[in-house]
């Protein structure tokens, strides 16, 4: 899912450089395709960098939610994965802290260090590399559908 024309025109250009028979896009509101899409049909979702709405008063607009989370949780096989990436350190709290109140999930880390790795297949994205370039350390969550 991908909103901006920009990323959307960039995702479709990999494509043609890298047909998958598996890839489908959509440009809209992820809420939408996740309430249409049937119960236990992904193997994962990935939020990489999604907008902090850093302020206070704006965060009921932060993805990352409890009725997001039921909808992840509804789409989610068995054992599914839900990947989280931010260098904004009041995020990556709120995510952890919403994720394992959440009945569904459970966290993946194992130690402190976790966090701080990408996950295997970790894509890479502009954000991280601008995070990092100004000094800001990326986090990483991963939880898994029980």
């Amino acid at each position: 899912v991908e909103p901006f024309v920009n990323g959307m025109a960039k995702m479709m250009m990999a494509v043609r450089e890298r047909p998958l028979a598996n890839l489908r896009v959509y440009d809209d509101d992820a809420t939408r395709l996740l309430d249409w899409l049937p119960q236990a049909s992904l193997d994962g979702i990935d939020l990489l960098y999604p907008d902090p709405w850093p302020k206070k008063k704006h965060w009921k607009r932060r993805f990352v939610s409890p009725v997001n989370l039921d909808r992840f949780a509804r789409v989610l096989k068995h054992g599914g994965k839900f990947h989280f990436a931010s260098d904004i350190d009041s995020y990556v709290n709120w995510t952890l802290l919403h994720c394992r109140a959440h009945v569904a999930f459970t966290w993946q880390a194992s130690e402190a260090a976790d966090w701080h790795r990408p996950y295997d297949g970790w894509p890479g994205t502009r954000y991280e590399a601008k995070a990092i370039r100004e000094g800001r350390r990326p986090a990483y969550l991963t939880f898994v559908r029980k």
